[in-house]
């Protein structure tokens, strides 16, 4: 097995303040360019306070980083694995600094977001180019000092698929020792909300942000119910939206739809937090705390799956989607594998690829396109 023509692996991601002293800074980073006061990030940054304002991403990051380490010794092939952030240390600066100490030329990168859209896609490569860029070593042509290749968006992977499919099915024995009803149990999906106009922008990619999720929600809830041997219903619900009141998001937010369920007679129900990779804040606040409040406060009986965090279906999925990026760039024929009626997204992003908005060019640069694409 060889991973050839890449030296590097950047696992990216989102980042998350460490400490209280972190979070308002850190939420300056998120909101940049937003003109959002000091005062709102303190009001925003209570879900962090109330977890001692430290996030729980950085350390399953961590955790992320050392399976994939283990399961690329187990077969063999030796590559470093350098992690950075977005928002937050280590910055995309700190991990491209790491790359060049390490004589990395050709690195491909992984991003914790298993789904295509701007902030899940598009918005990492942005942030690559316009580091490079400051950092005087992005010229226009494209051409950086330690060249990127991207993993294909890896929501459909069977890998994924098998490890929220053990995760679900785990919930449900949750449920049954909570004395809950498994028979009569709903699943709920979750992923995080976004405006109409990303989820518009995202179709380029052969299926919008929510046909993805909803792809892969039908797998996840059919494979669940042969292992459990008796249908489970579903739905698929958002949280996690922010922006003013005015600007349409993608709904209905998780717990509306816990109060509908509610209201036609659901009591027994199961959060399967789909769309997040770890149980980061969103999930923590967002599910473990809001939602769970809501549903115990409509007398519902409730649980929380886990998220595929560092499951080994999920782990060697990752590595097998780091062969076949690999295969890919060297030429070869590749049998890209998935699960679902969509096909395998892309591994080289088009022009116009993932915009923040549908026809609406961001005018920042980003890589791993088939150009430097603005």
């Amino acid at each position: 097995m060889s991973l050839t023509p890449y030296d590097a692996l950047l696992l990216y991601s989102f980042g998350g303040p460490n400490k209280p002293e972190d979070v308002v800074p850190f939420l300056r980073n998120v909101t940049a360019g937003k003109g959002i006061p000091d005062s709102r990030l303190e009001e925003v940054g209570e879900h962090y306070y109330g977890f001692g304002g430290k996030s729980p991403i950085n350390e399953q990051n961590l955790a992320l980083k050392a399976a994939l380490e283990a399961e690329l010794a187990k077969r063999g092939i030796e590559l470093p694995v350098v992690w950075g952030n977005r928002n937050w240390e280590p910055y995309t600066k700190d991990a491209v600094a790491e790359l060049e100490s390490l004589g990395a030329e050709h690195a491909v990168v992984l991003v914790t977001s298993a789904y295509s859209s701007y902030s899940g896609c598009r918005q990492y490569r942005e942030d690559l180019a316009v580091t490079l860029d400051g950092l005087g070593k992005l010229g226009p042509d494209g051409s950086t000092t330690v060249q990127f290749d991207k993993v294909r968006s890896y929501f459909n992977h069977p890998g994924f698929a098998a490890a929220n499919v053990d995760a679900v099915v785990e919930g449900f024995e949750a449920l049954a020792a909570k004395g809950g009803d498994p028979r009569a149990a709903r699943v709920v999906f979750v992923t995080h909300s976004i405006p109409t106009t990303m989820e518009a922008a995202s179709r380029i990619s052969h299926a919008t942000y929510s046909e993805q999720h909803l792809d892969l929600a039908a797998v996840v809830a059919a494979n669940v119910s042969e292992r459990l041997g008796f249908d489970v219903p579903w739905d698929l619900a958002y949280c996690s939206r922010s922006g003013p009141p005015s600007q349409p998001w993608l709904e209905p937010d998780v717990n509306d739809h816990l109060e509908k369920l509610a209201a036609d007679g659901v009591r027994d129900v199961v959060l399967s937090p789909i769309g997040f990779v770890s149980d980061h804040m969103e999930v923590a606040y967002d599910l473990d705390t809001e939602a769970m409040e809501t549903a115990g406060a409509l007398g519902m009986t409730a649980v929380r799956a886990g998220t595929v965090g560092t499951r080994e279906p999920f782990v060697s999925g990752l590595v097998d989607l780091l062969l076949e990026r690999a295969a890919i760039a060297r030429g070869e024929d590749v049998d890209e594998a998935t699960v679902g009626s969509l096909p395998a997204f892309r591994s080289v992003c088009a022009p116009g690829c993932c915009l923040r908005r549908d026809g609406e060019p961001s005018g920042i640069p980003a890589l791993c396109g088939v150009a430097l694409d603005a």
